[in-house]
Parts: C-alpha cells; sequence; structure tokens
C-alpha cells in the first residue's frame, strides 16, 4: 500500500526543470497501477470523507494492497459528496455519496482493476483535458452505462477555466499541478514577454474583476504599473464574506498554484516584488494548503529571489482576516493588513496610486487571479472567444438555496438563469415553483421568473438592479417571503456596517427596522414609501460600496414583489407563509394522504391523526413554525392570515 505524499521541491530554475517536475508530476497523476481519490475539500469534509479517508487507509493497509491513495479538492458537484474516484491508467470513475458501508466492496473492485461501483456517477479519460469542457470531443466511454463527467447534466454547459485543476490535482503537490501546465505561463512571461505585453494579454482577453465590481483587470493593472517607485504590492482578496458562497474557498482550497502564479504573473507586470494573500479566518482548511503551497513555491524558486533563473523577486504572505464583511472593500483589507480597524476610506486615491502603506497597490480576487495563468498560455483572445460582447471568459458560481444540485459551476459569461438554475442545479425540488435567485450576495438583487431567460454578464444584471457580485447564487421557490428575505440580508448588512458613515450605519439599521415591522405586522401607514425613499438614499450617500449596495436587496424586491409588501401591510398576510405573525395553517382534508410526515416532524406535536386518514393542526397548540408547510409534498397544508376565521 502507497499512500500518496507530497514530494520534496527539487529547485527549478529553467524550461528543463519544469519539464522534469511534469514528468514526476504525471507518474504521481496517472501511475501505472490502481489510484484511490478522496475529495477532500471543506464540503467533502464536512459529508464525512475525513473518516472515510481514514477508514480506506487502514484497509488498504490491512490488507496489504497495491493501490494508491491520495486527495483531492473540490470537484464542484457537492451535492454528491463525499465523492471517491477510482483510477487506472487510462480511466478515472467518479463514485458520489459513498458511505462507510460501500469501502470493503469498493476496495475489492478497485484491487482486480475494476474502477467502477453501484455508486459510480461518471468517468474521466486519463491524462484529464487541461481545460475540460473547452477542449471538443471526449473518447467514447469503456463502460456501455457510465457517462463522461462532462456529460452529466451538471457539467455538460460547464467551461472550466478558474476551476480547470480543482478535483482532479492533490492540491498539496506542487509538480502535480506543473503536470497540468503550472507555472508554464510565468516562465513564458519571464523569458518570452515584456511587463507591458502581459497587460495587453489581459486587456485582450477582456478580464474583468471577477470579485463583483467587474472593472476591467488590464486597467487597474495599467495604473498601478505605471506609478513611479520601486516598491508596489500585489493582494488576493480572499476574503469572501458573501453568506451561501465558497468560490474562493474552492479554489484556493483545490488549487492553490493558480492563485500564486496568477499574483507572480501581476506582480511582474507591474513591478512588484511583494504579495499577500488576506484570507478570513473561517477557511482554515484554505489557510493551511496556501502555506503548503507557498513553502513548496519558495523551496522550487518559484517564489524569493530570481524566479526560474530570472532577476525577477517576488514573493507571498499569509493575512488572516478576522471575518469582517466590510474588508471585502479595498481599502478596508488594506487598513486590516495595516493593522489598523478594517474600515473603508474616501477615494480618491486609489489603491492603485496609493495603498498599502501608501504605495501603489493592486487588489484582485481569487478567482480573478486563478484566470491569470490560462490567459497567459493560451493568448487572451483564446479567452475572450468566451462570454458576451462586454462580458468575456466564464463566471464560477456557488448555487445553492432551494435547487436540487447545489454546487460549484464555472459556465461561459452570457448564459441564462434557467440554464444554471434548471439545466445544470436540476430545478426546484419537491415539485415547487421557481420564484426569484438572489445574486451578489447580500448587497446583490432578487430577480424573478420573468427574467430567467435573460443572458448573464455585468451589465444585463446591473439593468434590473441586480450584480454579478462574487458569484453566489441562492434559489427561492414559491415558500420563500421575499420581504422575509430583504430583512434577513439587512440584518446581515447591518451587523458588518463598519459605522463609520452615518447613512450606512443609521440608514440600514432604519431600513431593518422597518423590514422587522413589516414581517411583525406592526407596520404603519407610509412605511412602504420611507422605507423607498431611505433605501435610495442609503445608496447614493454612503461613503463605500458595502453601504452603496446594501439598498438593493429592498430596492430589487420592492420593484418585482411590491403585491408581497402590501400583503403584510394591508392584509397582515404573509401569501408565502414564513412570517409567524401573520400566519397560521390548517391541513386541507381533501388534499391530505394521511402520510404522517408533518405529524413527525411538528416540533409542538400539534398535529394529529391516523396514518393513511386526513391530518389536523391544534390551533391552540401551533407556533406557526412552517415545518408542516416546508415538509408536505402533497399541498395539503394551506398557508392562511392570522385574521382568517
Amino acid at each position: 500500500m502507497a499512500v500518496a505524499q507530497q514530494s520534496d521541491a527539487t529547485l527549478i530554475r529553467d524550461k528543463k526543470g519544469l519539464d522534469a517536475a511534469a514528468s514526476r508530476g504525471r507518474a504521481l497523476l496517472y501511475p501505472n497501477r490502481t489510484k484511490i481519490t478522496v475529495g477532500m475539500s471543506s464540503c467533502g469534509l464536512a459529508a464525512g470523507a475525513g473518516a472515510l479517508f481514514t477508514a480506506l487507509s487502514n484497509h488498504i493497509r490491512e490488507k496489504e494492497l497495491d493501490i494508491e491513495l491520495t486527495r483531492t479538492g473540490c470537484i464542484g458537484f457537492c451535492q454528491k459528496e463525499p465523492l471517491v474516484d477510482i483510477s487506472v491508467p487510462d480511466r478515472r470513475v467518479v463514485h458520489g455519496g459513498i458511505k462507510m458501508a460501500d469501502i470493503a466492496a469498493l476496495i475489492e473492485q478497485a484491487s482486480h482493476g475494476d474502477p467502477t461501483s453501484k455508486r459510480a456517477l461518471a468517468y474521466l479519460e486519463q491524462p484529464a483535458p487541461l481545460l475540460p469542457g473547452l477542449e471538443g470531443d471526449h473518447p467514447k466511454p469503456l463502460y456501455d452505462a457510465l457517462p463522461h463527467l462532462m456529460d452529466l447534466d451538471f457539467y455538460r454547459k460547464q467551461r472550466r477555466i478558474a476551476l480547470r485543476n480543482c478535483g482532479l490535482i492533490n492540491p498539496e503537490n506542487l509538480e502535480e499541478y506543473i503536470a497540468r501546465g503550472g507555472y508554464r505561463a510565468l516562465h513564458h512571461a519571464l523569458t518570452a514577454m515584456t511587463p507591458e505585453t502581459v497587460i495587453n494579454q489581459v486587456a485582450l482577453a477582456g478580464l474583468r474583476g471577477r470579485g463583483g465590481a467587474g472593472f476591467p483587470t488590464a486597467d487597474k493593472w495599467g495604473i498601478c504599473s505605471r506609478q513611479p517607485g520601486e516598491k508596489k504590492f500585489v493582494i488576493c482578496n480572499g476574503d469572501e464574506g458573501d453568506p451561501g458562497a465558497f468560490m474562493d474557498r474552492s479554489i484556493m482550497e483545490g488549487d492553490p498554484h493558480s492563485v500564486l502564479e496568477g499574483m507572480a504573473l501581476g506582480a511582474y507586470a507591474m513591478g512588484a516584488d511583494k504579495g499577500y494573500l488576506y484570507v478570513r479566518g473561517e477557511y482554515p482548511l484554505a489557510v493551511a494548503t496556501l502555506e503548503n503551497a507557498i513553502e513548496q513555491a519558495r523551496a522550487a524558486g518559484l517564489l524569493g529571489e530570481q524566479i526560474l533563473g530570472s532577476d525577477f523577486n517576488f514573493d507571498v504572505a499569509i493575512i488572516r482576516g478576522a471575518g469582517a464583511f466590510v474588508c471585502g472593500e479595498e481599502t478596508a483589507l488594506i487598513a486590516s493588513i495595516e493593522g489598523d480597524i478594517g474600515s473603508p476610506r474616501q477615494r480618491p486615491p486609489f489603491p492603485a496610486v496609493s495603498g498599502l502603506w501608501g504605495k501603489p497597490t493592486n487588489i484582485n480576487n481569487v478567482e480573478t487571479w486563478a484566470n491569470i495563468a490560462p490567459i497567459i498560455q493560451h493568448g487572451g483572445e483564446w479567452f475572450a472567444s468566451v462570454g458576451t460582447e462586454k462580458s468575456k471568459g466564464t463566471k464560477v458560481f456557488s448555487l445553492v438555496g432551494k435547487v436540487k444540485h447545489t454546487g460549484l459551476v464555472e459556465v461561459p459569461m452570457g448564459v441564462t438563469l434557467r440554464e444554471i438554475v434548471f439545466d445544470i442545479g436540476g430545478g426546484i425540488p419537491k415539485k415547487r415553483a421557481f420564484k426569484a435567485v438572489q445574486t451578489g450576495g447580500p448587497s446583490g438583487g432578487c430577480i424573478p421568473a420573468e427574467h430567467l431567460d435573460m443572458p448573464i454578464d455585468y451589465e444585463k444584471l446591473r439593468e434590473i438592479g441586480a450584480m454579478m457580485g462574487s458569484g453566489g447564487l441562492i434559489v427561492a421557490d414559491d415558500h420563500t417571503c421575499m420581504v422575509d428575505i430583504a430583512r434577513y440580508f439587512l440584518e446581515f448588512l447591518m451587523d458588518e456596517s463598519c459605522g463609520k458613515c452615518t447613512p450606512c450605519r443609521e440608514g440600514v439599521f432604519q431600513m431593518y427596522a422597518i423590514l422587522a415591522r413589516i414581517c411583525d405586522g406592526s407596520a404603519r401607514e407610509g412605511d412602504l414609501e420611507l422605507l423607498e425613499s431611505l433605501a435610495n438614499y442609503v445608496k447614493t450617500s454612503s461613503l463605500c460600496q458595502l453601504g452603496g449596495t446594501a439598498p438593493n436587496p429592498v430596492l430589487s424586491t420592492l420593484s418585482h414583489f411590491r403585491e408581497e409588501y402590501e400583503a403584510h401591510i394591508n392584509d397582515k398576510r404573509c401569501p408565502a407563509g414564513v412570517c409567524k405573525n401573520l400566519v397560521k395553517f390548517r391541513i386541507v382534508p381533501e388534499s391530505c394522504t394521511g402520510c404522517g410526515l408533518c405529524r413527525k416532524d411538528c416540533p409542538t406535536k400539534a398535529i394529529t391523526g391516523e396514518n393513511k386518514q386526513a391530518h389536523a393542526i391544534d390551533q391552540d397548540d401551533c407556533v406557526s413554525c412552517g415545518v408542516c408547510y416546508e415538509v408536505c409534498v402533497f399541498d395539503a397544508v394551506e398557508p392562511l392570515s392570522r385574521s382568517h376565521s
């Protein structure tokens, strides 16, 4: 039995050294024996992958089997975790939902060279494509009933650039990254490109910042590169504070060197010699993975002095953030790195002119940096050939909420929300109706069903009062109250406001207070008009974009779901059956099958009834928690206004 270990990095000074490292990496990625790979990102570990890995290791050791055991990051299909792959020399078979009871049979088949099991989902050819979904047709399957990974509905419309290595390599091994083309772009830039040429390729690619604002990356780089002085900085924003977002975390955990190589290319283009990875403290696995990657890159001569035998010097340090959402804003992030309170400052000057310690500084988020090496390696025109006229390339989204298949998806700019929610995500569970999708995190907007066929890019989202944000997509069904959704996000933003400027500090608090009144049935006359007026004022008067975008959940829900607000205020009714003070529930006898699900899950035992007979709710014991309404698959539970007789 062999458990894959990270290799001792050999100093790499030139293309010959990269070739040698790639050869060693390929031997690890595609060994001439059976290999088992366990998805060990945060989502996998949460689903029990750690215990599975230990059990697999013990079983292989006890049986003295010649099977290699290793780990990988998140391949995106979080709904199917824990994921375990079995590789033979020409195929890698992905298995989903593996349980402890499956281990013995899984290893038994693997030991006989059979990579399939009853939990097999799909196969990947070996060697795997460098850019899955972007490199043409794949070979026909060896197994009649087993599709290629990119033929699964979840992956069919995906194109993986930023996520190109996630779920395919061991993120703890530098040489596996090099085997898949890693650090070739940096070598090419240092030996054949000027800093200006690198920036020109990024401009030709049309890459825009993936952190939310969508500012052209090459423009930021160009401004920073033209500033006088020898000291400049590049920063990777890995704070990712949006609820429901985990795009950056998955890249840092699954492909850390893609971020480091991107930062090194940016530093070369802008004349910087120092970089900082600002990672939120709630991401311990990402921090540990990055620390290991930095140590390996330094040992290999890919960070530090005279990188790849050139006169280019660049090193990276990790700064752990304390979890303040406002530190996702550039100037607040800089203040935090400097050891000050993380609060924004007035701009200009912009960080590209005067940033960290007053020096020219460029900040991009994790996904932006992960796109840089492929752009330099394959050319700006290649990247620009994907996407829309003004929004080039792909975008990574975390697909969560009321959707069948949650996970991480990377799609070309210009796909529609319908394609993401229904074709990739599988639609809404329990045969319920789609109501809205919330994009752009807590500062984003809620998009109704009428815009499902709208192509997703920066401009289109702004036109309807939403925003791209970092890439969180939270799907809501018809059991979701849009007033409550706005209240939830305003509560989050109220807590996260730094308090430096009055419009945000006081305005967000007052908006939340109005929403809370509406939800609990104590709204006052004129509250709706006051809420809208206040939202517009906060939007135009706040110091930074936390306050500037905080009203988006309010304004977008008012625009698209105003009738829900009016029902709460005028009729004292919550149409979605969520707001406890405004709703009570009854079971419709004609629709109830007596399945007992609601009775079983009711926390106050307010539901009575015999099996296969209509149930009833005792209103004296009911606390209007809505559990019965949520679990009923027969639409037999009906929400009513509290005033309903």
